[in-house]
């Protein structure tokens, strides 16, 4: 895997793990153009726990499928106004999740959408890529891959 000094170097597009949230394999476009990073959450639902909001939603690890959602409960770290490459501003859920990226494992702040009709169910964006990595945007999955059939289940096949 390619190093600088202190940075991985990754591609514009890798394999990630939510290890906290039990979701081995998603693929995420890494972006340095977006501030923030994003999931792609459905059926979102806020509650309170021990005097603390907390958001109950769910999650499709594979592009363009519906299959082998994830439920996933996170305490609110914050409710931010974020504006879309479109243009369009929405207010967000944001939670505190471990994303694993290149072997190395970072905090990051995630905020919730729907992401249905883009080609990536995550975004990794600048403040979680600052924790040591660097993006080379003519490379693609210099990180681990899931086997082969994790891969095919992706594309839907």
């Amino acid at each position: 895997m390619p190093t600088t000094a202190d940075h991985l170097v990754a591609g514009w597009r890798e394999w990630v793990g939510l290890p906290g949230w039990g979701v081995e394999w998603v693929k995420a476009k890494l972006d340095t153009g977006a501030r923030s990073s994003a999931i792609h959450a459905f059926d979102v639902h806020e509650f309170e726990r021990d005097g603390q909001t907390w958001v109950r939603f769910s999650i499709h690890p594979w592009q363009r499928s519906a299959e082998d959602a994830a439920t996933v409960e996170s305490p609110v770290h914050d409710r931010r106004r974020v504006r879309s490459s479109s243009g369009h501003t929405t207010e967000r859920y944001v939670v505190r999740m471990d994303v694993t990226l290149l072997g190395r494992t970072v905090p990051t702040e995630m905020t919730l959408t729907s992401r249905d009709q883009m080609g990536f169910r995550m975004l990794i964006g600048r403040e979680a890529l600052r924790q040591g990595f660097v993006v080379d945007p003519a490379r693609s999955y210099l990180g681990e891959r899931p086997p082969r059939a994790v891969r095919r289940r992706n594309r839907g096949r």
